[in-house]
């Protein structure tokens, strides 16, 4: 890897760069409230983050990512009048637990550019998809590209309960998770044995025996009713779980992957608006010069990455090496706004760049 004060002036340059766009140069504190990431992410953020004590501030994460801090910020600022639209560029140190990938640095270096911008979202996701590549300039990258709407839509649309949807909005982004759930809630699969011996007890709470733990005995009611209500639900239609399977399967160019999904609609055609809005998002990377033709869609492509991601996302990645984490990414994040927001909301894009890894796939064609 690069020497420390090489990243640190690509990174500067790579901000120069979003600054001359006009986005405003943003910093947040390394130190983030753990309480904030906790209510965003549960408790599974603890596996990817360093945390630490404050006797003053409790809890407290070593900073993530930008995003949730910039987005917080902007939020704020619109309490205040914050003029709209409005672009932010930020470079600074990121921290990530690489338990599972320990030759991964768990500090490195990432560059930013984020947009809040309520008018033509597909012209907004253009601009931010050209400007972080065209970034990176010559480098020999795969782009790869898709959207975590369309398959918000197809769940919601399901014929079935509010509470197994809810279930499966939760674990979007944990694939095998949500493949499980989907299987189970299609009477593919059973339910864990363990439930299905509590439900078969007349009366659970008469065998709890002393209350242990930081449930109150009205919540362990509220959670057994509802195992109670999902065991009666009548299983999700066949055909349903099968489009979304084939709506994840999608894996084309960008021009037949939206042809491919037009055809899904037809039979699932709640998730139209969002192949919809697919096909805007085509017309304007076409407009702003990108080769659609070569450009990659996959129907499941940014479900691993942090949760905020909810409508178009995008990688560049160095095919030579494989064993490279992206060197950009981005994505839409609306959703992200409101929870922060308070009662405000504004669609937002955004993504980020890791000068580090520029930085050596440039060394390595010299």
């Amino acid at each position: 890897m690069p020497e420390r004060a090489a990243i640190i002036e690509e990174a500067q340059r790579l901000r120069a760069g979003f600054e001359a766009s006009g986005a405003k140069v943003v910093q947040t504190p390394v130190l983030q409230p753990a309480e904030t990431l906790l209510d965003l992410y549960g408790e599974d953020i603890r596996g990817r983050a360093y945390v630490t004590a404050d006797a003053l501030r409790g809890e407290q994460m070593l900073r993530p990512d930008f995003t949730v801090p910039v987005v917080q910020m902007h939020m704020d600022a619109m309490k205040n009048g914050a003029v709209e639209p409005a672009r932010y560029t930020y470079s600074g140190a990121v921290f990530r637990r690489q338990d599972e990938n320990p030759e991964r640095d768990s500090e490195y270096l990432q560059v930013g550019y984020e947009v809040f911008d309520r008018s033509e979202p597909a012209l907004t996701e253009a601009d931010v998809f050209v400007r972080i590549a065209g970034a990176l300039g010559d480098l020999p990258l795969r782009a790869a590209t898709g959207d975590i709407g369309l398959l918000k839509a197809a769940v919601e649309g399901l014929d079935t309960t509010e509470r197994r949807k809810a279930a499966l909005r939760r674990h979007i982004w944990r694939p095998r998770r949500f493949r499980a759930l989907l299987e189970r809630f299609a009477g593919r699969s059973p339910a864990p044995a363990s439930r299905a011996a509590l439900l078969a007890q007349a009366d659970p709470m008469a065998r709890m025996g002393q209350h242990v733990g930081l449930r109150s005995e009205t919540e362990i009611a509220a959670r057994i009713a509802g195992l109670r209500e999902d065991a009666e639900t009548p299983p999700l239609s066949v055909a349903q779980v099968d489009l979304i399977e084939a709506l994840l399967a999608v894996r084309e160019t960008l021009p037949h992957a939206l042809e491919r999904l037009r055809d899904i609609a037809v039979d699932l055609p709640w998730v139209a608006h969002a192949v919809d809005r697919l096909a805007a998002r085509c017309e304007a990377l076409a407009r702003r010069g990108v080769d659609i033709d070569g450009l990659e869609f996959e129907g499941s492509y940014g479900r691993t990455s942090m949760e905020y991601y909810d409508g178009f996302v995008f990688g560049l990645y160095a095919e030579a090496r494989p064993d490279l984490p992206p060197v950009a990414t981005g994505g839409r994040y609306d959703a992200l706004t409101a929870a922060l927001g308070g009662g405000r909301s504004i669609p937002a894009v955004g993504g980020v760049i890791r000068p580090g890894l520029v930085l050596k796939l440039s060394e390595g064609r010299r």
